[in-house]
């Protein structure tokens, strides 16, 4: 049977690895919840910027759109 002070060592390295693994992940999570924060503000540029150039004249109907070669 293992002494206990080698158990207690044991725990303690696993401990360790342990808060590792969570900082890691926590710095993971952090970083893509700004990416998603981010990406989210974009889609609302772009929606918005669709929103604007559809009221710019245009019904949003493709036969009142003229042609890019005119």
């Amino acid at each position: 049977m293992e002494s206990l002070e080698a158990r207690v060592v044991d725990l303690e390295v696993k401990t360790a690895f342990q808060e590792d693994l969570l900082e890691t992940l926590n710095n993971i999570v952090t970083r893509q919840a700004q990416q998603l924060d981010l990406l989210q503000k974009q889609i609302k540029a772009l929606y918005q910027q669709m929103q604007s150039h559809g009221q710019g004249g245009s019904d949003g109907n493709p036969r009142h759109e003229i042609p890019p070669h005119y």
